[in-house]
């Protein structure tokens, strides 16, 4: 998909701001603890996604998400199809007061190619 350079701008950003973390490494940190955070829409969701991911939009995210994980330190592994929604959402994530909030480096689709 082509983005426009104002939202490539935005996302690259947001990908300088919150940690990218290895596909690999999403399980051991499910493993212990970690929450994975499927950002896409319940649509995607349905479709395919990491296994016991929490589903979350990118669009309600900030409204529901203290509901949903209302510990700041929690490691949070935010994830979309590729970067740019993930790396969006870990940063906002992080302006909120999560610590811990990354995201999977390629998305479901680096992910799913393990």
């Amino acid at each position: 998909m082509q983005y426009t350079p104002k939202f490539q701008a935005m996302a690259d950003a947001a990908q300088a701001k919150a940690e990218g973390i290895e596909p690999s490494s999403v399980n051991e940190r499910i493993a212990n603890g970690a929450i994975a955070l499927d950002i896409r829409d319940p649509d995607e969701h349905a479709k395919s996604h990491i296994e016991g991911s929490l589903n979350i939009s990118r669009g309600k995210l900030e409204m529901i998400v203290e509901d949903k994980i209302p510990d700041l330190e929690t490691e949070i592994l935010c994830y979309c199809n590729a970067n740019n929604r993930g790396a969006l959402s870990a940063a906002s994530l992080k302006d909120m007061g999560y610590v811990n909030a990354k995201y999977v480096a390629g998305g479901l689709n680096a992910y799913k190619a393990l």
